[in-house]
Formats: C-alpha cells, sequence, structure tokens
C-alpha cells in the first residue's frame, strides 16, 4: 500500500482535535494519524520528541513500531506530504504507552475489553449475551436480535465445516463467503456494503429480515451440501457454496415475485442514514 485516493481523505473530531484519517478500501480499514492522537491526549511541546522519548521507555513498543505504523502520503495545505497514520488497533497499542490522564479511559476500556474476552473463553454463551444487550442498546427489534443470533449460530456451523474440509481462514473464507453473496443476491460482500452505503460496519448487522434471511438459507443449504459431499479440494469448495447461494436465489426471486418488491435494499442501521430500516 503505497498510495491512497486524495477523496479518502478525512478529518476525525476526537474531544474538540482534528485527528487526520485515511480510508483503505482494499483492507476496509480507516488509519489515523500517530501524531495527531498523541497531541490530543497528551499535548506535548514536540510529537516528535514525544514520539521518541515514548519508544525509549517502552522497548516492545520500539522493536515492533514499523508494524504499528505505516507512512501515508496525506494532502496537506504546504502539499502532499508522507505522514505517520496507524490502525485503531495499532494507535490502541500506542496509547497504553501514554502516561496522561486523557488515555485513562482508553486503557481502562482495553482492560475491560479484554478481561471480558478471557470471561467469553470460558463460557462462549456470554459472547451471545453481550451481542444481546450492544443490539438492544442500539435500538434493534428483539425479532431482529431474534434473526441475527441465528444468523451467527449458522455462519459458525458453515466456518466449521469449511475448516474440515481443509479451507482456510482469510482469503479463502473471504472468496467463498463472496460466492455465495453474489449467487444470491447479486452482488459481492464489498459491492453489497456499497450498495448500503458502509464502510468498516458488519454487512449483516445492517441486512433487514428478510436479507438475514436468505443469506441463512444460503450459507446453511451450503454447510448441508458440504457435509453431504464432503468436498476435498478448493475448487469442490467454491462449487458447492455456490449451490447453496443458488437455491437462496429462487427464494429471494419467488418472495420478490410475490411481493413486487425487491429483498436486496439499501436500508441500513446508519444513525445519520435517511434508508434506515423500518422497524
Amino acid at each position: 500500500m503505497t498510495k491512497l485516493p486524495t477523496k479518502s481523505n478525512s478529518l476525525k473530531m476526537f474531544e474538540g482535535n482534528n485527528i487526520r484519517s485515511v480510508w483503505n478500501e482494499k483492507e476496509e480499514e480507516w488509519y489515523f494519524s500517530v501524531k495527531d492522537v498523541v497531541n490530543a491526549l497528551a499535548e506535548p511541546a514536540d510529537v516528535s520528541d514525544y514520539l521518541k522519548k515514548m519508544k525509549q521507555r517502552d522497548e516492545s513498543l520500539a522493536q515492533g513500531w514499523g508494524q504499528i505504523v505505516t507512512p501515508l502520503p496525506y494532502q496537506t495545505a504546504g502539499g502532499v506530504q508522507r505522514l505517520i497514520f496507524a490502525t485503531p488497533k495499532g494507535i490502541l497499542r500506542i496509547i497504553q504507552s501514554i502516561p496522561s490522564k486523557k488515555a485513562e479511559p482508553f486503557k481502562l476500556w482495553l482492560a475491560k475489553v479484554g478481561s471480558e474476552r478471557i470471561d467469553e473463553e470460558i463460557d462462549p454463551e456470554l459472547a451471545f449475551a453481550r451481542a444481546v444487550d450492544s443490539y438492544r442498546r442500539k435500538g434493534y427489534s428483539e425479532e431482529w436480535i431474534n434473526q441475527r443470533m441465528l444468523s451467527i449460530k449458522i455462519r459458525n456451523s458453515l466456518t466449521d465445516e469449511w475448516q474440515k474440509r481443509g479451507v482456510k481462514k482469510g482469503n479463502q473464507f473471504a472468496i467463498l463467503t463472496d460466492i455465495i453473496s453474489k449467487e444470491w443476491s447479486g452482488m459481492t460482500t464489498r459491492e453489497y456494503k456499497d450498495y448500503k452505503g458502509l464502510k468498516k460496519q458488519s454487512l449483516r448487522d445492517n441486512m433487514t429480515d428478510s436479507e438475514l434471511i436468505l443469506n441463512m438459507l444460503a450459507e446453511n443449504t451450503a454447510k448441508e451440501i458440504s457435509k453431504t459431499e464432503k468436498p476435498k479440494t478448493f475448487a469442490q469448495n467454491q462449487n458447492v457454496a455456490k449451490r447453496g447461494g443458488k437455491v437462496a436465489n429462487i427464494a429471494r426471486k419467488a418472495v420478490e415475485e410475490s411481493t413486487g418488491k425487491s429483498v436486496v435494499t439499501e436500508k441500513n442501521y446508519l444513525p445519520d442514514s435517511q434508508k434506515r430500516i423500518e422497524e
């Protein structure tokens, strides 16, 4: 990643401070200016000198600095300059090394999240309970939440099946997911997210009941076919994914013919959206 389109550049506000940011379309990830974050939290007289001393204090941070930060071109008043950016994960790692009262809320949050993850490893049902509570706080209906929880269960059973068939996490999972999505909805995951105006947000968290149900049908069908046929190669797994998606595509067309409405919709749950899903 050496160049990002200027139109992706934007400013984010943090307690009155401008934090320069860049959206990476390929990675579907925000990158934030390290110097802006440090300046907002520590308010040093010289940010560059502060970063230098911070790395001297934190040996592990200094050793992993090259993996934590990324120099990116950014349009400034003085022209395009290469500034140091980091992903949210990298920014949180840097914040851990900032001895400032403003940084404490972030450190407490990290400790809380870490504790919750340990609890969830011991009792996986806690993860589902926390997800339900989170969706309720965001205003989702109980009916939608029930569908979403079921979709998570079906998705997990599908990925478990893929792993049994030798499918690798990451790129191969993404390829099969795109095949299923393309077959039933007519769009890949990225195209579907663009259609709904989403960036980093979860596609499934922004689906209507009908979209969730048909996506579940596609994934569950793919899982059942896989369990029956036990594909041995990635090409065979791709074929299974395509057939699973086609089953849901047939169902989608039947629903659309009966209702006269498109199942795939631009509606989403973004707070400022004019196309927000109606409960």
